[in-house]
């Protein structure tokens, strides 16, 4: 597995756990108060720092262990790479796009900033799913 490939599978797994962590603990705390009323925020920020410094260790000990495997090839990048990591890119971009367009809707209907934070937010988890889910495919599978 390519150094890429390795940064992306660190990605996904982080995200597939703070993002639902996340919704269960927002969920719990609807469950005592109207949704509105959750302080969304702090939790929102603990879910993106823990999500962002989590990947960072995951890919740092993944690397580590990768290079007592194969020291020479470790951190080796190519074209191959590139094209991949542009197509992940353009697959994210179409999400993040879809939420900002949900969010300016929500906007223009007066929505709670709850409603508007979370929309956005969850776009962003979605496209860094979504996007990592297409860069995997493309390492396994090829981009033909």
């Amino acid at each position: 597995m390519v150094y890429e490939e390795r940064n992306v599978w660190a990605g996904l797994v982080v995200s597939l756990i703070v993002i639902p962590a996340y919704v269960v603990i927002v969920l719990q705390q609807a469950a005592m108060r109207p949704i509105e009323s959750v302080d969304w925020f702090p939790l929102m920020l603990w879910a993106i720092g823990l999500g962002i410094a989590g990947t960072i260790v995951l890919s740092i000990l993944w690397g580590l262990i990768a290079h007592r495997r194969d020291p020479e090839g470790t951190g080796r990048s190519d074209i191959r790479d590139r094209d991949i990591s542009r197509m992940g890119g353009r697959v994210e971009q179409a999400f993040v796009v879809i939420a900002g367009l949900g969010v300016i809707v929500l906007c223009a209907v007066g929505a709670d900033v709850f409603w508007i934070a979370n929309t956005m937010f969850l776009g962003f988890a979605v496209s860094a799913i979504v996007g990592g889910i297409a860069r995997v495919v493309a390492y396994r599978r090829g981009l033909a």
